[in-house]
Order: C-alpha cells, then structure tokens, then sequence
C-alpha cells in the first residue's frame, strides 16, 4: 500500500472506525465490479458511515483534501454510476445507514434512510396497509439512496411515476458537508426552487442523499394478469388505448414482449411452456391492481372486446399468484435469456407512447441493414414509451465482432429515438456509460446549467466525478 493511501486509511478509520472501513482488494471486489461487468476500477477504500453524523464528517473530509467520493447503495445500477472511473475514488456504502424513521399513515408517507433496501420499505407499508409501488426486479439489493439518485423507473411507472414522483423530499450531504434539510410530507409546499427535485436523478453528483419522504398509496386488495396475443406492436398500443379508457389508473402494468423472447427462453429451459394460450408473433402482459369497491370485471370486458374487434387474437387472465408469477417470469426473464444466445447490443430509450410501434419497425429495420440476420428483442413498458430495444447478434456470428460493431447501431437507434422526441435515457440513468452521449443529445442549454450547477455545488469536484457530465466543472 502507497503511503498517501496509508494515510487515508487512517484518517478514515479515525472518522468512521476501524468496523467500516474496507480497503483488502478481496474484501473490495464486490463493491466495485457493477451488475453487467462492464466497470472495473478499483477503488482505494470502502467506506461505511454508520450515522449521518459520521457520514457529514466524512464528506467534510474528503472536500477539504479534495478526495474523490463514489456514492453506492445496492449495486444495481445498469451504467456505472455506482463505481469508480478513474480508480483513485472511495466507495461511500450507505448500506448501514438504514432505518425507516417514521410511517405516516394518515398522511400516506414514509420517512427511509439511503440504506433502506426496496423491500424492506415495501414491508414498512405493507405493515401500515398501505403501498410503495416502485417495482423493479432486484427489489432485495437496491436501496432507496440509489434508486433515486437514479431515478429509477420499474414496471408500474404507469400508474404510479417514477421515482422522483414518488419522492415528496430529500435530505443530502452536499460537497462541504452541510447537510440540505428537505424531508417533508407535504403534498402542498411552495416555497421556491424543488432542491430535493433537482437531487434526485443526479446520481451522487450533487450531493449524497441520506434519506427521503416516500410517497405511499391505497393498497390493492388484488391484482388480475392477463397474458395476450397480439399481432404487432400497432395493435398492443390500440390495445393500450382501450384498457386505458376502460380502467383509468387501475391499469398499473403494459409490458411489450416478442415472440422471440419467449422463443429463447423455451430452448433454453428458463420456461416450461408459453403461458400464452397460443403462439403469435407478438405478447402484452397487463396488470390490473383492484381497489376495495372497483368492478372486479374490467380487465376481462376490455379484452373480450378487444377480441371481438380483433384488436388482439386471444388472452389467459388470471387472479391466483402462482398463475401470475409464471406470467411474470417470462417478462423478467427476457434480459438473462438473450445471454445465452451470445453477445447482445442493448438500449434504455423512451418514445411518446404513440411512437413506440415507428421505433420498433423502424429501429428493426435499420439495425437490419447495418448486420444481415441481427436479431432484434425489444420489449418494455409500453405504457410509458419506454423500451429496451435490445439486439441479439446473428446466429453462429463472433461474438466479439459483432460488439466490436456496436457504434453504428447506437448511432442508428440513438438517432430515431431523437427524431421521434425520445430520450436516449430512459429509467436506467447516465453514469459512465452515457456521458458522450448526454453531452450530444442534450439542449446544449440544459447541459450548460447542469456543468454551472454542479461547480457551484461542488466546486471541488469531489462527488462521483466523471459521472453525468463528460469533463470537470469549471475550477
């Protein structure tokens, strides 16, 4: 160990304590390889605040000695957002800072530190009757600090918002070690600039979210899926039209699935059967969540017209969770099964939900004419215009090529996507991945604001640097 990071190390054992600070490669390496494998910078120390109290100590420090901090929370992240860059940084885990503080249920709220994972906050609401509905698959990893430091989307985005409309207020560690005092239950507070906004989907830039109020919500007294057949993606959005005229924001889930998908699944073994009723070249999984005094009934009217009208070809429903979750694990499955047929090229991008069908036949289209036998899986949330519009390479092709290849086809989809008013970004966040790209598809005003934000919150560039923006703020 160089003697700087001796010195580190000291210095963060004497704020944090000997018990939380990690700096063996072995004891680190799971800090800093991120889900995909993609990043893999060491780091010259984890970090554990156990209070905010320490955690204010330790963000004071690092700004004095202009050490670079890298905020993490579970280590879900899809862009790199959650480890080092330039591998000179401290992992900041937030995982002990950990306590729901309080659950309101009068006022339908919680308040949950960073280190509070998905699932026990679903549990702290569960226990007071009411709901958190942010869902996303690794619900006992992903913490409440990254999920809005990212702005998570998830599979009920559609009825419920994202995560920072889930949000009601923050508290955050900024670059001096200050604490920003937002956490508030108001549904009504206009009182200037929404700070605890501009927080959320930062990614640890701004500053390190420390806890949040939590917006909570009626809870379900069940959930009907249906697993439909359709022809084209033309049809699930009329489809969508209909349930949504039908069943208002009851309609919580419409995911978008090819045949493909399911197709790989089954030569893989992940599945037993299609849980479709018949095979077609394209499926919808919808869910509806229904609320005490709701006609149970909707769901299944909607889709018996839909079939008479020929909107969809045919559709299972069902209310019993074993039914549901086989449904449900085809969808979730989709990511895992295209790794077993070699290299994939993937894209997190939104559409106006009308222009989901032009950015799949026209995205197919071209990545079709840049690689002759490309195979094109996307799939998502239609409802909310968000797809990830990934492409399997073609059969029996070398893997490392075809990634080797992979410039053209972003430029390709990334183009259609603005043409069509989207976002290169959907619910996955920036990071490391998407810096150049957030630089060239931005307002080039918006970016402005942001590098001018940034240096006057963090002039020293101590948190996440590298992350979001593409250079260093302006000394």
């Amino acid at each position: 160990m160089k003697r700087q990071d001796s010195r580190t190390i000291k210095s963060l054992e004497e704020i944090l304590g000997p018990d939380n600070v990690l700096s063996d490669a072995r004891d680190m390496a799971p800090y800093v390889v991120e889900l995909r494998r993609r990043f893999n910078n060491p780091a010259r120390a984890i970090a554990i605040p156990t209070s905010l109290d320490r955690l204010q100590a330790l963000v004071k420090w690092a700004n004095a000695n202009r050490v670079p901090l890298v905020p993490q929370g579970g280590n879900t992240g899809m862009v790199g957002g959650q480890v080092p860059k330039n591998g000179n940084e401290i992992i900041v885990s937030m995982a002990r800072i950990n306590r729901v503080r309080k659950v309101d249920g009068d006022g339908a709220f919680m308040f949950a530190e960073a280190g509070v994972t998905l699932e026990k906050a679903r549990r702290a609401a569960d226990g007071a009757g009411l709901l958190f509905p942010l869902a996303i698959a690794p619900q006992d990893k992903a913490q409440i600090g990254g999920i809005l430091s990212s702005n998570a989307g998830g599979l009920q985005v559609l009825a419920y918002g994202n995560a920072r409309q889930l949000c009601l207020g923050i508290e955050a560690v900024l670059a001096d070690g200050s604490l920003f005092r937002g956490l508030n239950g108001l549904k009504k507070n206009n009182t200037g600039y929404d700070l605890s906004s501009l927080l959320v989907g930062a990614e640890g830039t701004l500053g390190i979210i420390s806890a949040a109020s939590l917006k909570l919500f009626a809870r379900p007294e069940g959930f009907e899926t249906a697993f439909i057949n359709l022809a084209s993606p033309e049809a699930a959005l009329e489809l969508f039209r209909e349930l949504s005229r039908r069943l208002g924001t009851s309609l919580t889930t419409f995911e978008l699935m090819p045949d493909f998908g399911i197709a790989m699944q089954l030569r893989h073994g992940m599945i037993d059967k299609n849980p479709a009723r018949s095979r077609s070249d394209w499926y919808v999984l919808a869910q509806v969540s229904r609320l005490p005094g709701q006609d149970r009934n909707g769901l299944s009217q909607g889709l018996e017209a839909a079939r008479n009208n020929r909107t969809i070809k045919d559709f299972v429903i069902s209310g019993k969770p074993g039914e549901q979750r086989r449904m449900w694990q085809v969808r979730e499955q989709l990511s895992s099964a295209q790794s077993r047929e070699g290299a994939s090229i993937k894209h997190d991008v939104s559409v106006p939900v009308s222009a989901v069908p032009e950015l799949i036949r026209t995205g197919c289209k071209a990545a079709g004419k840049i690689v002759p036998g490309i195979r094109p899986c996307p799939f998502g949330h239609l409802g909310d215009g968000n797809i990830h519009f990934n492409l399997s390479q073609p059969v029996d092709a070398d893997a490392t090529a075809y990634m080797e290849g992979a410039g053209k086809i972003h430029d390709a989809i990334y183009e259609i996507v603005a043409e069509l008013g989207g976002s290169i970004s959907a619910e996955h966040g920036i990071g490391q991945l998407k810096t150049g790209l957030l630089k060239e598809y931005k307002d080039p005003v918006a970016y402005e604001m942001m590098k001018k934000i940034k240096n006057i919150l963090d002039p020293n560039n101590i948190l996440n640097p590298g992350k979001m923006l593409d250079q260093a703020p302006e000394q």
